[in-house]
């Protein structure tokens, strides 16, 4: 049995932004969802250069075992571009982008993923997160510093921690091959989507809409919850080719967002960069120098005046550029500081230690430092408390680590309940062995990881 995709985008700028960072494709091969960052001067080339690389993509057809090498080559040659255009023109410094693409060879499904944009699954009713959140509060999610719902309204839930065009060096991708099952529904959205809709309410969209339908529905619920930020929605359904009625009619690419020429509203392709990276040759889908449109790059060759303009705000986007840095530092800052309220309980050089900030680190930073030393020694914890040492011991202020300390020491004081010889046993006459200890018959063991006295 053979199958075809159904497909769909839509984009808008919101109800806050100036202009459109997000860019979107959808193809009946390949689905593309990129989200940009940097400024206004800087995000939307970020997106749309990068998707310009990969609908490039839809020129060829793929093997099921080559769809991923050909992801990973187009994904890190966005990746050198973004950071290439970075390096040369000042103006777009600092610029990025998430990424998710989606590349199909008959029933299999790759998808290459980096940075806070997502990708979901409806399958049989049921909307699954296929992608996994590249982000610091995901970060300590991980870690159990934080809870799913803590993240979920965490002032620090848009602290990306991979992205193209970043810096320079490797990327880092999350890769995936999937098959293909008539029926299912998949959904590349940027964080303008599931940062307002609720999860439930997105699952009920795409379960009882067509694909259209649907993504028009999924842009008026996020403009309806105040969309604060640009909010983009690349949908796709696998439809059994053998079914004519449900095959779409028209195969043209869809590109809407920053990769298209219309900014302000729901969008549904465009000339741009992207547009045409499906119908021409690599080398001819954007302007060397900005991710421009050729149509683009000629009305401003014929407008001196506009280019003065710009020339003469080169110094005000220089500005605009530290401010930049200076509200990423901020928020770098605030992060650090909000690990500094959290405590934990560990070891160190074999004693019991409690530690300010979270265990993990990032890069060469380290997010903890000892607040006080104990003279409590590890090994004379009983089993299961040192266990839990090990493990560190995670608690959200000073007082409640403590407490953990007062805890760990009541235990050391309580007597061990196993008597040595069992009662009223006579005495080992003098020269024989001591009986060794046993249990009491049926007697209960605690269960692993459960602490026998007090609760640390």
């Amino acid at each position: 049995m053979g199958i075809q995709l159904r497909f769909a985008a839509y984009s808008d700028v919101g109800l806050v932004r100036s202009n459109n960072q997000d860019g979107g494709y959808a193809s009946p091969n390949l689905l593309v969802l990129a989200d940009g960052m940097g400024g206004a001067a800087a995000g939307d080339v970020a997106s749309s250069v990068t998707v310009g690389h990969l609908a490039a993509l839809d020129d060829d057809v793929y093997g099921a075992d080559d769809l991923l090498p050909v992801l990973r080559k187009s994904v890190n040659e966005a990746h050198v571009d973004l950071v290439e255009r970075a390096e040369n023109d000042p103006n777009l410094a600092g610029m990025g982008t998430t990424c998710i693409a989606l590349l199909r060879s008959s029933n299999k499904l790759a998808m290459v993923h980096i940075g806070d944009s997502r990708a979901y699954l409806l399958r049989d009713g049921k909307l699954t997160q296929v992608t996994h959140d590249h982000t610091l509060v995901q970060f300590l999610v991980d870690h159990g510093q934080l809870t799913p719902e803590e993240a979920e309204h965490h002032p620090k839930r848009n602290v990306i921690m991979r992205a193209l065009g970043d810096t320079p060096g490797d990327v880092e991708l999350d890769e995936s091959v999937r098959e293909a099952m008539p029926g299912d529904r998949w959904l590349l959205c940027s964080d303008g989507l599931f940062g307002v809709v609720a999860h439930e309410t997105i699952e009920e969209t795409l379960s009882r809409r067509n694909l259209n339908a649907a993504g028009e529905k999924l842009i008026e619920l996020a403009l309806a919850g105040g969309a604060p930020d640009n909010v983009t929605v690349v949908l796709a359904e696998v439809v059994d080719d053998s079914d004519t009625g449900s095959i779409q009619r028209s195969q043209q690419p869809i590109v809407v967002g920053s990769a298209a020429v219309d900014h302000r509203r729901p969008s549904r392709g465009g000339k741009s960069a992207a547009a045409k990276a499906a119908a021409l040759p690599p080398a001819s889908a954007d302007s060397p120098d900005t991710g421009q449109s050729q149509d683009q790059s000629q009305d401003e060759a014929a407008a001196p005046e506009g280019a003065e303009r710009r020339r003469s705000r080169v110094l005000p986007r220089v500005a605009v550029l530290f401010g930049v840095l200076a509200i990423i530092g901020a928020v770098l800052f605030g992060a650090y500081t909000w690990t500094q309220s959290r405590y934990y309980v560990a070891s160190h050089n074999g004693r019991v230690t409690i530690y300010r900030g979270i265990s993990q680190s990032l890069g060469p930073i380290k997010l903890s430092h000892i607040q006080e030393e104990t003279d409590i020694k590890v090994g004379d914890l009983q089993p299961v408390a040192r266990e839990r040492l090990e493990a560190n011991i995670s608690r959200g202020s000073l007082e409640e680590a403590r407490k953990v300390i007062s805890n760990l020491r009541e235990e050391m004081a309580t007597p061990s309940t196993n008597p040595s010889t069992a009662p009223n046993a006579p005495a080992p006459a003098p020269g024989s062995p001591a009986p060794s200890p046993t249990a009491a018959p049926g007697a209960a063991q605690a269960p692993d990881g459960a602490a026998s006295n007090g609760v640390v």
